[in-house]
């Protein structure tokens, strides 16, 4: 494991978990939750303060979809679920490829195999700057031919606190009973967050649409904004009420949208040619730090 540290902000990076995050404390305050022992001595990414979500965000449904004529099964990863969840960076080691007190490129190389049949080869970029973490994943396709990509972000926060939750959106997936998407439409009154909304009154597992790109939670000592580039188009939120934590993920298309070719071309799954690269930034700002430029710029 890395450790990053800039004044009182202190980040634990494991390349060998899933390029993830084990932790992230300012002062004695914990911005992500505390990995638990499972994660950080045996490498349980399910323990993990934060993950990267790539080729694919969140679901698709029963492990398999069809793509140009072709269908596809991948094998399970997550227990007996039947759907596969969260991509497979979270569950690789990852290479570093350059590393310093202040900031870590991970990088990864997939070969077409059970889990994704598409070659790619993807980075991650953790860089403090005074309390601001920002992570930027960028997708390169190794695949010779149109194949199917998605990034995304997702990091698990503390609820100790009661913490608040606020954000702007024009719709949201409602889900079957499998917790996958079956209809889009405008944000019900009750789950709507212009106003901040405890978290610990939300049962919620949905994508949201059209957020804007920003986000911020009130949670004291640990209140946090999020700024994501426009490549984030939707906001996955869960709020489990069995759990001692909750999730805010920027991510670039809804869940199972490979699955579903009549979905809008904004929700939808990015397709690269060879050689292409799907990237952006999610900027991390605890408490006052936020952007003086607003929204986070996708990385040049």
């Amino acid at each position: 494991m890395l450790t990053l540290a800039s004044g009182a902000s202190s980040v634990v990076v494991a390349p060998e978990f899933g390029g993830g995050l084990t932790g992230w404390v300012l002062g004695r305050t914990p911005i992500l939750r505390r990995a638990g022992p499972q994660a950080s001595t045996t490498g349980d990414r399910h323990g993990m303060g934060c993950i990267p979500l790539l080729p694919y965000c969140n679901r698709i449904r029963g492990a398999g979809f069809r793509w140009r004529g072709t269908d596809h099964r991948l094998e399970h990863n997550f227990g007996d679920n039947p759907a596969t969840i969260h991509g497979l960076g979270w569950q690789r080691p990852w290479a570093v490829t350059e590393a310093g007190p202040l900031a870590v490129l991970l990088t990864l190389d997939h070969q077409a195999d059970a889990a994704w049949p598409f070659a790619f080869g993807a980075s991650i970029r953790y860089m403090l700057s005074g309390t601001v973490l920002t992570v930027a994943i960028g997708l390169t396709s190794r695949h010779d031919g149109p194949a199917p990509a998605g990034i995304g972000l997702h990091p698990y926060f503390p609820k100790g606190r009661d913490p608040m939750l606020r954000f702007d959106a024009a719709g949201v997936w409602e889900n079957g009973p499998d917790c996958l998407p079956v209809r889009h439409g405008e944000v019900p009154v009750g789950w709507q967050h212009r106003e901040p909304r405890r978290v610990a009154q939300s049962r919620l597992d949905n994508c949201f649409t059209g957020w804007g790109g920003s986000a911020e939670i009130d949670a004291g000592p640990a209140s946090l904004r999020i700024e994501a580039s426009a490549v984030f188009r939707h906001l996955q939120v869960f709020t489990p009420s069995w759990g001692d934590f909750f999730c805010v993920e920027p991510v670039s298309h809804v869940p199972d949208a490979v699955n579903h070719p009549d979905v809008a071309v904004d929700q939808a799954m990015h397709v690269l040619g060879p050689n292409e690269t799907l990237s952006g930034t999610v900027r991390l700002c605890p408490g006052g730090a936020v952007s003086r430029h607003g929204t986070a710029d996708a990385p040049g």
